[in-house]
């Protein structure tokens, strides 16, 4: 007589395909939002495995890394490095294929016809590797659910078919817009392009797709209307892990005070505005001995350098210093040793930031340096130590400076304490929560 046999249940972890082109070493603005996402599944239990660019793209191509990055990610995630073409930004003849050397006007023309009738964007030649890609690993231990993050979007496109083909649902992370121009509110796209049928039908399979802010998830539900029940919000923040918890530093006394800006400059930052601002400021007998202290790289792109540094005014008595670039070792210090903080972006009212969420993890004040009805607003407003502007220009921007310095003269241990609470709204953990929460019931569909 047989005897019966209870079989225990097997349980394993959900394993996810994360489709993030910038992944570090990227130095790239989405990827610090694209390597906590990733951190944060693989602590919540998934079984991760990421699929980027080839180094050398970061490396040789754009130049662009910052190799501490990748320090920071969890040694549990799989990084994968399917390849690509690089027509569009191999500049080294003795590198061009044969094709290419001897009838470069033909490829030229095959490559333009590629991008119209196959996916209209650079990136392209990625798509087919990473779904050849997907589809091994997918063979040899099936995923639960595909997490794509754009720019660039033929991360959208790979993750499309890769559904078309396995059934494994998928969701889209928006960390800038696709065809719609944040910064101008004006379309990228003339109708009839086909990035338009592109981000019609991805938005359409996908079975859940976050933006940073509202004002983008409200944009994109009026134009696609049929794909808005999928659509939600996933606020940027900031890793304790990187900052530290920030310590009361008493108020600002006998000595000059020290404002600072640290992040990527940009030619697209209202900086005229800025030093104008900075200009007003220093006659102010509070500023009149302050500095203004600029960390970060000048431009995403090594060409970026020259026409950036001769914008700032370095040699004019105005005690504004060039830093240069910060290794996330060094992030935390830089901020500790400034007095406030001066938040300067482009754009308007589909613009967050997320270095505005380092900025309020400081408890230090922040002087706003962008247009009064950006995105950012919406989370800065209720921080006790956060001196906006009702308009862009340079004596609203000087008028604020002028105040947060007074303010960091007598900044009390509860106003700091009330300015880390906001903060703390706003950590990686509590804006990727519930977001994981809603990924974890998408996986589990097809279970």
């Amino acid at each position: 007589m047989m005897k019966d046999r209870t079989i225990a249940p097997t349980t394993r972890s959900p394993r996810v395909l994360y489709l993030a082109f910038f992944f570090p070493p990227s130095r790239s603005s989405g990827v610090y939002r694209a390597r906590a996402t990733a951190n944060h599944l693989a602590a919540a239990g998934w079984d991760v495995t990421v699929h980027t660019a080839p180094r050398e793209f970061f490396t040789r191509y754009i130049g662009s890394v910052d190799l501490s990055l990748e320090s920071g990610v969890d040694e549990k995630i799989k990084v994968r490095r399917p390849e690509m073409g690089y027509f569009r930004w191999e500049r080294d003849i003795r590198r061009y294929g044969r094709f290419r050397a001897n009838m470069p006007v033909l490829a030229n023309a095959g490559y333009n016809w590629m991008q119209r009738r196959f996916f209209p964007e650079h990136y392209a030649s990625w798509i087919p590797h990473v779904v050849a890609r997907a589809l091994r690993e997918h063979t040899r231990k099936r995923y639960d659910l595909i997490v794509a993050t754009g720019n660039p979007f033929a991360s959208f496109a790979a993750a499309y078919w890769i559904n078309k083909l396995t059934g494994v649902p998928y969701a889209l992370d928006y960390r800038d817009s696709w065809t719609f121009n944040q910064f101008t509110e004006e379309n990228k796209y003339p109708d009839g392009h086909p990035a338009w049928e592109w981000e019609r039908k991805t938005l359409e399979a996908s079975s859940l797709t976050a933006f940073v802010n509202e004002g983008l998830r409200g944009w994109h539900a009026e134009r696609y209307p049929s794909a808005a029940p999928q659509m939600t919000v996933v606020p940027n923040g900031w890793e304790p892990e990187i900052l530290g918890r920030a310590a009361y530093p008493g108020p600002a006394t006998g000595r000059p005070l020290r404002f600072g800006y640290i992040g990527t400059i940009t030619d697209a930052m209202p900086l005229q505005v800025l030093f104008d601002g900075w200009r007003i400021a220093k006659r102010h007998p509070e500023l009149a001995d302050a500095t203004l202290e600029l960390y970060g790289h000048l431009g995403f792109f090594k060409q970026s350098a020259d026409p950036l540094i001769d914008k700032i005014p370095l040699n004019e008595g105005l005690g504004i210093t060039y830093r240069g670039p910060l290794n996330k070792t060094e992030v935390g210090d830089a901020y500790r040793s400034l007095d406030a903080l001066v938040f300067c972006v482009p754009g308007a009212k589909y613009v967050t930031s997320g270095k505005i969420f380092e900025y309020m993890a400081t408890g230090k004040p922040i002087v706003s340096a962008h247009a009064p009805d950006i995105a950012a607003v919406d989370v800065l407003t209720g921080h006790p130590l956060w001196f906006g502007v009702d308009q862009l220009d340079a004596q609203s921007v000087a008028n604020a400076m002028v105040a947060a310095g007074k303010r960091t003269r007598d900044l009390t241990e509860a106003d700091f304490d009330a300015a880390l609470a906001h903060a703390e709204r706003y950590t990686r953990d509590n804006t990727l929560g519930p977001f994981e929460a809603d990924l974890r019931r998408v996986a589990g569909r097809r279970k």
